[in-house]
């Protein structure tokens, strides 16, 4: 009889963002083996955006007046949207900071991050990695401040990227994490 596979929940992940190293990109596999966990953004409440979309080409083929034939086109990644409670006071040698990021854009000196967003089981283990590579922080949203609620300031931060891959546990990217997540913990 086949083994019950119950679906994952989401509330148990991880997102590291590290500085891409060139135009290309280091890849973000050779980050993961090297330096993964080491700059870990704790306190993410919501990772969004984890979405891909192929364009369909339609073509009309003379002769052929039942049908139109379907072709794979570009793909379409959406942008990542991660969000985070307002820290209030930092370590002044910590660059994890969402709007120091996004300002150095607009003071012309940003640097691109590349990142993974793990999904961990309820006993920590990482089952699928989501690496993303040359993100740009496309949008800051600031939190709402209402005096009538005691809820937390939420920031959000919206990361344009050059394509997402995915690995499982199992996979070489998946492995290295698995270890590395294993010595921290």
């Amino acid at each position: 009889m086949a083994k019950r596979r119950d679906p994952l929940l989401g509330c148990n992940f991880s997102v590291v963002l590290l500085n891409s190293k060139s135009a290309s990109g280091p890849g973000t596999g050779t980050i993961a083996l090297t330096t993964a966990g080491a700059k870990s953004y704790a306190g993410f409440s919501e990772v969004s955006g984890l979405e891909v979309q192929m364009a369909v080409e339609n073509y009309e083929s003379g002769g052929q007046n039942g049908a139109v034939l379907k072709f794979p086109g570009r793909m379409k990644w959406s942008n990542l949207v991660l969000k985070r409670g307002v820290i209030g006071r930092r370590d002044p040698l910590d660059d994890s900071d969402l709007w120091t990021w996004f300002n150095e854009f607009l003071e012309g000196r940003g640097i691109r991050k590349d990142g993974m967003i793990t999904l961990l089981s309820l006993a920590g283990k990482p089952v699928h990695v989501w690496s993303f590579k040359r993100g740009l922080p496309a949008k800051w949203t600031g939190p709402s401040l209402i005096a009538g609620r005691s809820e937390v300031a939420i920031e959000a931060i919206e990361i344009a990227h050059e394509g997402i891959k995915r690995e499982d546990a199992g996979g070489a990217l998946g492995r290295a994490v698995s270890g590395v997540i294993e010595a921290i913990f």
